[in-house]
Formats: structure tokens, C-alpha cells, sequence
């Protein structure tokens, strides 16, 4: 059975692994399986601004239509915009195509249920075994009067203006900051500005002329180097960069330089503890997340829980622990008042409101504590050999924890690469390390 979802929908180069004739199975599939429990007959479908998403999103409103299912195409949108507009049309499933931060030569299908939430892994099961079931794909296709149609509707971004708009106390205004946006050329060219400009910031706009081919191209929250030196050029109060689909954000203070993430989740954690708004008296980060921000967390009366990485399993943590705030240490913050996912602009409007009420610059305001040391590194392979299958490995790791270090080896959910994290309080010994365990699986994976 051919493998299609990984940590975030299905995902991969587009007209290689997702053609078009790919796109409409999984559609098709989708379809049949949403069917079985429809309540509108309808499903949302949105997208960024690749180029390749005009060929996928057709394959799609086919792939449904097959399937007796209405479609509601809504164009270029942040990933969580869909995730509202989802449930906010009352539509049976949402989708959404985007491959988020990759370059514009990737794309993917991202799903949402009927209350704008991403799949279980038990779903996605059932979706990728009818996708992989030639006769269930045969016996789901309608005829007929069955058939169903589709429509492009323009003026759902008033929707997700309003609900961002919500999100942000109505006792504040942006008046008088000044803040640099970042849009990766990405699906919130349109909306991250209106937004900003609606609540009375000035502001300056980076890469939001989008033409198919230049999502995330050297900018956005990938590469925050250009935001940085405009922060600076136009003595702003913040920078703000986007993704291709604006799930995730990165920070710049008033001095260019970026916040790490993890004092972001520290920052607006506490903030929402002191506002009294932290439901749970816990904060859901990843295995990724700095020591630092759960000393800190703790030192403030609340509890750090851990989920696996992906934004999706932070969601699942936070739901099973009753949490309304969490996040990656990459830049997707998920505030559940007002997202069902990350979502760049309400993260971004929640450190805005922070910086208002506590009257402080960012470069104070959001870096309350240290972090420890840590050494992130990519590697690139062409193919996952299972970790416990290679020799040696228990015992590099079991090394590196006998020096009082927290390490973290995992391959990448959608990408060919294996993902190394060492984090201690000593850098020298850490970044020895680092490259001591580097050395190890370059001769371990191309042996």
C-alpha cells in the first residue's frame, strides 16, 4: 500500500510524487470517506500561492465532484483560516493546499474536519487505505444527478479578518506602533496587512507579491534576515514574518535581532497566566523545546507538557491536558480561544497586545529568561534507515547523556532529512558533541 500522509497531510514534489492523478485519488478518497457521516455535503477547499496549486486544486473539485460532494473554492487563504472558515460554513471537511515553509517546487493536501480540526492518524489511515483500494474508489463515484458542483466564493476573507480582529483585546490599538510584516509572498499577502492596518498600525510590507514561483523564496519566516534590517531601516517597534500559509511566525524585536521561540511560547504563557486566560495551568510544547523555557514555566507556577513534534500532536496534548495555549519552538503558536491551529497573525496579535499592556520593547518584553545552549542540525539522506537498525547508535546517545546533555535524533516528517538536536549547559562540550555524532551518521547512513 502506497504511503501518503506523513506529519502534516500529504505532501511532496508536485507533478512527481503529487500529480495530479494523485491529488484526485486522495480527493476521491476523502470524499468517500467524509460521506459516510456527511451533514452538508460540502467541503471547503483553499490553497497558497504556488503555481502548482491551480493543477492540484482542479484535480481536487474533481476528485469530490466524483464523489457527489459540492465544493467551495475560496483561493489563496492561511492554512488556519481554513480551519475557521471550515466550521464556520458549516462545511463536512476542509481542505487546504499548501506545503507550508518548502519551496514552491512542493506541495501538499492538508485536511480538516467538520469542526476545523486537523485528522488523527487513525483517520488518515482510513483515508490513505480507500485511496489505495482501487475497487472502493470505483464503487464511491457517483452518477447523475449525483454529481455535484462547484463554486468560487471571494469574500470569505471578511470572515478571518473579523475573527483575527477578535482575537485582539477591543481596548487596544496598534495606534502608534509601527511594525514590518514579512508575508512570504504567501497566502496571507492580503490578509496580514488588512488586519494590522484595521487596528491602527503603521505599516511597512515585505514580499507580498506573490507570482507562483517566489513563496518563501529568501524571505519570510525561513529567512528573516531582510525583516531584520527593515525593523532597523525603519526604526519599527516589531517585525513579523510569515510562512507560505501562515501557520507559523518568527519574531524580530525593535533591535532586528530574532526571538527564539521558545521565548515566545515563555513569554505569551506567563502574560495569559498573570491575564488570568491559561486554561489548565500548563502550556503544550515539543520534545524540541529549550530546558530553559520549562525551568521558566515552572518558576511561574506552571506545568511544561511535552508532545511528539508537529503542531497536530501539540493540539492532541492540549485537548487531552484541558490547555488552550501551546506551540512549536519553530514558530507555530496555537492559541485554542481563537485557532484550531497555528496561526501566524492571531500569535501575532496576542505579542502585540503583551507589549502593549506590560508598556515594555520587545527586546525586553520577550526574552524573560536564558536559554541553554543547543545545537540544531539537518542532515540530508536519501534514504530513512529505521534508527534502531543502526549499529552503535544506544551507545553514541547513551555517551552524550552521561555528559548531563539532552539530545533528540528523529527523521523529518516531510522532508529527506535527519533532524539532530543536542542541548546542554556547556557549549563547547555540547557543539563537540554535535559533531562527533554528525561524524557518526554520515559513515552510518551511506555505508
Amino acid at each position: 500500500m502506497q504511503k501518503l500522509f506523513g506529519t502534516d497531510g500529504v505532501r511532496g514534489e508536485a507533478g512527481s510524487f503529487l500529480t495530479a492523478g494523485l491529488a484526485m485519488r486522495v480527493a476521491m478518497a476523502a470524499g468517500i470517506y467524509f460521506r459516510k457521516n456527511s451533514v452538508n455535503n460540502r467541503i471547503l477547499v483553499g490553497k497558497d500561492t504556488r503555481i502548482s496549486g491551480y493543477m492540484i486544486e482542479n484535480a481536487i473539485v474533481a476528485g469530490l465532484t466524483a464523489t457527489g460532494y459540492d465544493v467551495i473554492q475560496i483561493g489563496p487563504m492561511p492554512t488556519p483560516a481554513i480551519a475557521f472558515i471550515t466550521e464556520n460554513m458549516r462545511c463536512d471537511a476542509g481542505i487546504m493546499i499548501s506545503a507550508s515553509h518548502n519551496s514552491f517546487e512542493d506541495n501538499g493536501i492538508k485536511f480538516f474536519d467538520g469542526d476545523g480540526n486537523k485528522l488523527s492518524e487513525a483517520i488518515e489511515r482510513e483515508i490513505e487505505a480507500i485511496a489505495n483500494d482501487s475497487e472502493a474508489i470505483l464503487e464511491g463515484q457517483v452518477t447523475a444527478t449525483a454529481i455535484g458542483k462547484a463554486k468560487r466564493i471571494d469574500d470569505v476573507i471578511g470572515r478571518y479578518i473579523v475573527q483575527l480582529k477578535n482575537s485582539f483585546p477591543l481596548d487596544l490599538s496598534l495606534h502608534g506602533m509601527r511594525i514590518v510584516l514579512d508575508t512570504a509572498n504567501g497566502a496571507a499577502y492580503k490578509v496580514g496587512p488588512t488586519v494590522l492596518e484595521e487596528l491602527g498600525a503603521d505599516i511597512v510590507v515585505l514580499n507580498n507579491e506573490p507570482n507562483g514561483f517566489n513563496i518563501n523564496e529568501n524571505c519570510g519566516a525561513l529567512h528573516p534576515k531582510e525583516l531584520g534590517e527593515n525593523v532597523v531601516k525603519y526604526r519599527a517597534d516589531l517585525g513579523i514574518a510569515l510562512d507560505g500559509d501562515a501557520d507559523r511566525i518568527v519574531v524580530v524585536d525593535e533591535k532586528g535581532e530574532i526571538v527564539d521561540g521558545d521565548h515566545l511560547l515563555g513569554a505569551l504563557g506567563v502574560y495569559m497566566h498573570k491575564e488570568g486566560k491559561l486554561k489548565g495551568k500548563g502550556i503544550v510544547a515539543t520534545v524540541m523545546s529549550n530546558q530553559g523555557l520549562e525551568d521558566y514555566t515552572k518558576e511561574n507556577g506552571i506545568t511544561l507538557y511535552r508532545s511528539n513534534v508537529g503542531d497536530k500532536y501539540v493540539l492532541e496534548l492540549m485537548r487531552e491536558k484541558g490547555i488552550n495555549f501551546g506551540g512549536e519552538q519553530s514558530g507555530h503558536i496555537i492559541v485554542n480561544d481563537f485557532a484550531k491551529t497555528g496561526d501566524g497573525l492571531v500569535s501575532a496579535l496576542q505579542i502585540l497586545a503583551l507589549l502593549i499592556r506590560t508598556n515594555k520593547k520587545a527586546s525586553k518584553a520577550l526574552r524573560p529568561f536564558k536559554l541553554y545552549p543547543q545545537n540544531l542540525t539537518n542532515i540530508k539522506v536519501k534514504v530513512k534507515k529505521p534508527l534502531e537498525e543502526i549499529e552503535g547508535l544506544d551507545e553514541k546517545l547513551a555517551a552524550i547523556e552521561n555528559d548531563n546533555m539532552r539530545h533528540l535524533v528523529r527523521y523529518s516528517g516531510t522532508e529527506n532529512k535527519l533532524r539532530l538536536l543536542i542541548e546542554g549547559k556547556e557549549a563547547k562540550k555540547m557543539n563537540a558533541s554535535m559533531d562527533d555524532l554528525i561524524t557518526f551518521f554520515e559513515k552510518a547512513l551511506n555505508a
